[in-house]
C-alpha cells in the first residue's frame, strides 16, 4: 500500500462488499464440508490490530459445528513440559471442517520470546520445527492460510485508548497489552526473524495492512476465498411439509410456567 494513509472505506461500500464476500465465505463452507477439506487460517499480529473483528466477520454467517474459533489461553504446568505445537494439534480440523487460530503456535515468535516467557534456546528451537510442522500439515492435505496484521503505533495506541474508555470493550485491554507499547521495537524484531524462518513457500505469510479495519477485514476475506479452489455446491432439494390439522392438543395453562418478565414493556 501506498505510504499514505488510505481515506476511510464508506460504510456503505463496506457494508454492500461484507455481505458479498460472507455470501462466498458460506459458498467456501459448504465445499468443505462436502469435499471433506480441512482449513485452517491463522490470525496473528500486533495487539489491537483488528484480528478479533475480523475473525467475527468471518464467521458471523458460518456454521459453528464446522468453522470454529481456537484461542487457547495460556498453558498449564502439565502443557508446558509437553512438545511445543502438542496442545494445538488437538485443535487442528478434521475432515469438513474450518478452524480460526485467534493467535497460534507463533505465540512463541512473540509475546513468549519478546517477555521471556520461554528461554532463547527454546525460541531457536520453535523457529527449526515450525517450518517442519507446517509442511507436515500442508503435505497431509490441511490447507494452511496465515495472516500477519500490521497496524502502526499511532493507529494502536488510539486503539488502546478507546479500549481504556469503552466499558464495552475494556475486557480486551490487558497490562501484557500496554506493556507492547514499550516493546514496540522489539516485537518488530520478533516478527521480522519469525518471517525470515517461517514464510515458507508450502504455508508462506500475507500480510493485511488494518490501520483502517474496514479495509482491512474486506481484503483478508477476499484473498483468504481467492486462495482455495472452492466450487459452489448445490444445496438438497427441501419442500415444507404441510402443518398436519389439529388432533385435541390444548396448550397447559400459562400461569403453571415461568415466562420472562417482559422488560421492553418499561421502555
Amino acid at each position: 500500500m501506498a505510504d499514505e494513509k488510505a481515506a476511510t472505506l464508506p460504510r456503505k461500500t463496506y457494508e454492500k462488499e461484507l455481505l458479498r464476500l460472507q455470501t462466498e465465505l458460506v459458498k467456501l463452507q459448504e465445499w468443505v464440508r462436502a469435499e471433506g477439506a480441512r482449513l485452517v487460517v491463522v490470525f496473528e499480529g500486533r495487539d489491537a490490530a483488528g484480528k478479533g473483528g475480523t475473525i467475527k466477520r468471518v464467521t458471523e454467517h458460518l456454521n459453528p459445528r464446522i468453522a470454529r474459533i481456537a484461542a487457547l489461553p495460556k498453558p498449564t504446568e502439565r502443557e508446558r513440559t509437553q512438545w511445543y505445537f502438542q496442545r494445538y494439534v488437538e485443535h487442528l480440523p478434521a475432515a469438513g471442517e474450518i478452524v480460526l487460530f485467534d493467535r497460534s503456535w507463533y505465540n512463541r515468535a512473540g509475546v513468549e520470546h519478546v517477555m521471556g516467557f520461554c528461554s532463547k534456546e527454546e525460541h531457536q528451537l520453535f523457529l527449526r520445527q515450525c517450518p517442519i510442522f507446517e509442511r507436515m500439515l500442508v503435505e497431509d492435505g490441511i490447507l494452511l492460510r496465515k495472516y500477519w496484521f500490521s497496524v502502526n503505533d499511532e493507529v494502536q495506541q488510539d486503539r488502546f485508548r478507546r479500549r481504556l474508555e469503552d466499558p464495552l470493550r475494556r475486557w480486551k485491554l490487558s497490562a501484557m497489552d500496554l506493556e507492547s507499547i514499550s516493546r514496540w521495537e522489539a516485537y518488530s524484531r520478533a516478527k521480522d526473524e519469525m518471517l525470515v524462518h517461517t514464510d515458507i513457500l508450502e504455508a508462506p505469510w500475507y500480510v493485511v495492512e488494518s490501520d483502517d479495519k474496514r479495509r482491512a477485514r474486506l481484503n483478508m476475506i477476499a484473498h483468504l476465498l481467492s486462495t482455495v479452489p472452492y466450487r459452489e455446491v448445490s444445496p438438497p432439494v427441501l419442500e415444507l411439509p404441510q402443518r398436519p390439522g389439529p388432533t385435541g392438543y390444548e396448550r397447559p395453562p400459562r400461569d403453571l410456567q415461568t415466562y420472562v418478565p417482559d422488560h421492553s414493556a418499561s421502555l
